[in-house]
């Protein structure tokens, strides 16, 4: 088929924020047209929801910020251009296609409602002769390899890793080739924290996740974390840990946004373990990347019972919506040391622990039996690392109505006691604080 001159494809941009191994990005170069690429930073994710918190808070809107600034020059020695919008893609993508001729939209592929009902809006207004290119790109184990051998995913997670385990293989990485130079004026800007809605700030100094977003921050983390340190090698004894950068691998922001994809950290883990050693932490990090994954499947196969109240299981509890609770759970002033500590974490740096998220989503749905979907929400709002499928997988888990048959409640002391025996963890964070 021959190429129509100034005819483009598009590729929208979204949680895929890399050049390297992009299922989209390397489907795109296949269609023979010039490619131009788009970020939008929708409006609507910076709004404030129906529970009273901001959709995206400071962090995670500076996190997004970075990670598109490096995107747009990583695509600079791809020669293509990256628009940047401040506006809903359906209101963005529908001009750019005007003018410049797109013949094909190339997206990952969505399976959540919010992102679902955009793509939707945006098809609708575009021309019937523009084509749309979905592609999954936000797994280690590809959905069409997975589905063949599982009809119905396993509620239990052990079930599911079993399977993928035995019949399933993570494929390989694309390689993205640099197209040739084109000439194109784009005079689009990456807004700043001021025009999102917010003030500058500066990291906190005893964060745990000082890192930068975008991906050459997440290949620098990678290298370091398994090939220079080596600290992948003893992932599994400390993973459970409370306090500085190297306790956890911290991939998870990077895998948020796509500034590195699932793979590219498994292909990583299989090299050292040629090259260096194998161990049962070396595993655990690969066992992690496919509980990601486990929720990624749950989304997919019960879409929109996961933001619902009952969950997946359609369990009814007498939740609660008492905002005095709420606010005290939300500003770290419960009766409940470790949980204020992780969630004044939480509030002055958006980071928090595995262990700590487990405990205070906990205390919110069982102990204070307040709904689940509130404190989601805020998890939402505040984490640097949010993706929409493990958080709230992860609350329907520890809130029972989701994937956990034991339905258990975390004993917040007991967790303390273990995790944070010498009370370290509790008094950096609530130092400066007074309770009553």
């Amino acid at each position: 088929m021959q190429t129509k001159q100034n005819t483009y494809t598009l590729v929208w941009f979204t949680t895929n924020l890399r050049i390297q191994d992009n299922t989209v990005l390397a489907h795109a170069l296949k269609l023979n047209h010039p490619l131009i690429g788009i970020y939008c930073f929708d409006p609507r994710h910076y709004e404030t929801t129906t529970y009273g918190f901001k959709k995206t808070e400071k962090y995670r809107a500076r996190f997004t910020i970075e990670s598109v600034q490096d995107l747009k020059n990583q695509l600079e020695s791809l020669n293509i251009p990256l628009f940047t919008f401040y506006e809903k893609p359906e209101i963005a993508i529908p001009k750019l296609c005007k003018t410049y001729s797109i013949s094909d939209i190339c997206l990952q592929k969505e399976f959540t409602s919010e992102e679902t009902q955009t793509i939707q809006n945006l098809k609708a207004k575009v021309s019937k002769h523009t084509s749309f290119h979905e592609l999954y790109d936000q797994f280690l184990f590809h959905p069409d390899d997975v589905l063949i051998h599982v009809n119905n995913i396993p509620k239990v997670f052990t079930n599911f890793r079993k399977v993928l385990e035995k019949t399933c293989a993570v494929r390989s990485l694309f390689k993205i080739e640099k197209q040739d130079a084109i000439k194109i004026k784009n005079t689009t800007t990456i807004p700043n924290l001021k025009i999102l809605g917010f003030s500058e700030f500066t990291t906190h100094t005893q964060t745990a996740f000082p890192f930068s977003g975008g991906e050459t921050a997440a290949q620098n983390r990678l290298n370091t974390y398994v090939f220079e340190t080596k600290k992948i090698g003893f992932y599994k004894k400390t993973r459970n840990g409370l306090l500085g950068t190297d306790y956890s691998s911290k991939f998870s922001a990077w895998l948020a946004n796509g500034c590195i994809s699932a793979r590219q950290i498994y292909w990583a883990i299989k090299e050292f373990e040629r090259t260096e050693f194998k161990n049962e932490s070396t595993y655990w990090l690969i066992f992690e990347l496919i509980w990601r994954d486990f929720f990624k499947f749950i989304a997919l196969q019960h879409g929109n019972a996961i933001f619902k109240i009952d969950g997946i299981n359609q369990q009814s509890y007498n939740w609660k919506t008492n905002p005095t609770l709420i606010k005290k759970w939300c500003s770290g002033a419960t009766p409940e040391r470790f949980v204020n500590a992780n969630m004044m974490e939480l509030n002055k740096t958006g980071w928090m622990s595995n262990r700590g998220r487990q405990n205070v989503a906990s205390y919110f749905a069982k102990t204070l039996e307040l709904d689940w979907r509130v404190g989601a929400a805020y998890f939402e709002s505040l984490l640097i690392d949010y993706d929409v499928h493990s958080n709230y997988g992860n609350w329907l888990y520890v809130a029972g109505v989701g994937n956990d048959p034991r339905n258990r409640t975390f004993n917040v002391k007991l967790q303390a006691d273990r995790y944070d025996e010498h009370g370290k963890f509790q008094k950096q964070w609530l130092q400066n604080t007074l309770f009553e």
